[in-house]
């Protein structure tokens, strides 16, 4: 099925300068999409060919949302600059795929699956995006993988793009996959509303655009000189080597599983931390254990990048696409023995890291992130990653999902579990999504490269009693 998409000559749209480098980053060891693994459990009344005629409807749409239409170009005439344009030959059914698991269609077999699927590149002669509808799983589940190319989308976005397609009405059977066009009525109710016009609002863009390059240097200034004291800031220069900075392939292995919200915000009060706290800690000591199991800890604290969004509230995201994420270099004290002691280190880190930020516009935060994520890209590119200090060691990322039990077509979803991106000379990218609010569960995804993290798996088996630990230092278990 082919759909049309456009009419006339189309118009060629910039990418921004953040999408742009996750494109020109990206090569056969470094697939750039990030994507989702969702579970769902099929309704009561469903009959034997219902995740089939889940996939006649997803690939059934009659317009397509334009974000999910767009594919890179460039050629003389854009002055050799990445731009997105239509795809004029849209094909509905190359981007949603039908799959079975093998049997005996576990979740091992699942995660194989995915792990197979995030390590194959998207094709940039088409729109850079593919969903899978797989069935095969026990217990009357079935699952859909999605994966976007981040210069589409960032994960915040991501996940809106995701809800966009869930209610939480069980009954409610009328619900669009996330690339059907909207309706342009409730497209406007998601932009941000306001009573001034274009002019005052270029006005105030530009007033903002000259505060934040008078504030530039002196925001330079404090990041270089927070990160030469060893505080947290954008930029981190203290980050020791480990196994998980080295060179990676294209292969991949995902693994993923989720923890009870009550116990996460259970230790999260009693201690007096934040649930992203708890979370940045049970990383910290699944990768200490890890580490010393392949007698490979370093005596200095590991450094985590984590991401920071900036996207204003609301879903604006979800229809305009693009990335808005700052970062900090969190310091997750792997190098201390009692779980209490690394809770406390990363607790510190991130306080330091906030109060970093909030001396900063938008703007400033995404140029400090461009100089502390700069060498993530540029050592790869000389070949020197090996040689010099890695500027993190890993990735953790925390992104919010929906608070209450969601549906697709009274489909309940039962997991969301995300999938990113290991970089050249970071092997580990470790992503988790909240579901269902305090009833619900913190879903972990763990996405590695297969060759230089061996039996990724056992990290999982790391954060589940690094939980009980700190359950037990707080006084919740």
């Amino acid at each position: 099925m082919v759909t049309p998409t456009t009419k006339g000559t189309p118009v060629p749209i910039p990418l921004d300068p953040t999408s742009t480098a996750f494109l020109v980053a990206e090569n056969r060891t470094m697939p750039m999409h990030v994507a989702a693994l969702q579970i769902f459990r099929t309704p009561p009344e469903a009959g034997e060919d219902y995740v089939r005629s889940v996939y006649e409807q997803m690939i059934g749409v009659e317009e397509i949302e334009p974000l999910f239409l767009r594919r890179p170009h460039r050629s003389p005439r854009t002055a050799g600059q990445w731009t997105w344009v239509p795809d004029d030959q849209f094909d509905i059914e190359y981007h949603v795929r039908h799959n079975a698991l093998p049997r005996p269609g576990r979740i091992r077999e699942l995660l194989e699956l995915c792990s197979r699927l995030q390590g194959q590149r998207l094709s940039r002669e088409r729109p850079l995006w593919e969903a899978h509808v797989i069935e095969g799983l026990p217990d009357d589940q079935w699952a859909l993988y999605i994966k976007m190319h981040h210069s589409l989308v960032d994960g915040v976005a991501a996940v809106r793009l995701l809800r966009t397609m869930l209610t939480d009405d069980p009954d409610r059977r009328d619900v669009p996959v996330l690339w059907a066009k909207r309706d342009p009525e409730q497209a406007a109710t998601r932009r941000p509303s306001g009573g001034a016009g274009i002019g005052s609002q270029a006005l105030r863009a530009a007033r903002s655009l000259t505060a934040d390059a008078v504030g530039m240097p002196a925001a330079l200034s404090r990041t270089l000189l927070g990160s030469l004291r060893n505080e947290t800031s954008a930029v981190a220069l203290n980050a020791p080597r480990t196994m998980f900075n080295t060179s990676i392939t294209g292969s991949r292995r995902f693994a993923a599983q989720g923890w009870s919200m009550q116990r996460l915000r259970g230790v999260a009060t009693a201690t007096r931390t934040t649930l992203n706290d708890v979370v940045l800690a049970m990383c910290s000591g699944a990768v200490r254990d890890y580490l010393l199991d392949h007698d490979a800890l370093p005596d200095r604290t590991l450094v985590s990048m984590v991401p920071v969004s900036l996207h204003a509230g609301g879903d604006e995201a979800s229809s305009s696409g693009g990335n808005s994420v700052g970062s900090v270099m969190v310091q997750l004290g792997t190098h201390l023995a009692d779980p209490a002691d690394r809770l406390d280190a990363v607790h510190r880190s991130m306080q330091e890291g906030k109060q970093t930020l909030g001396t900063m516009t938008p703007t400033q935060i995404l140029a400090m992130s461009a100089i502390g994520l700069a060498p993530a890209v540029i050592n790869p590119a000389l070949r020197v990653h090996e040689l010099v200090r890695p500027p993190f060691n890993l990735i953790i990322s925390n992104v919010p999902g929906p608070k209450q039990k969601q549906y697709h077509n009274g489909a309940e979803l039962v997991g969301l579990y995300p999938l990113s991106i290991p970089l050249q000379g970071m092997a580990l990218n470790i992503t988790c999504a909240s579901y269902g609010g305090d009833d619900g569960e913190m879903d972990f995804g763990l996405t590695g490269c297969r060759r230089a993290v061996p039996s990724l798996q056992r990290l999982l088996t790391g954060l589940d009693e690094e939980l009980t630990r700190l359950e037990e230092v707080a006084g919740t278990r």
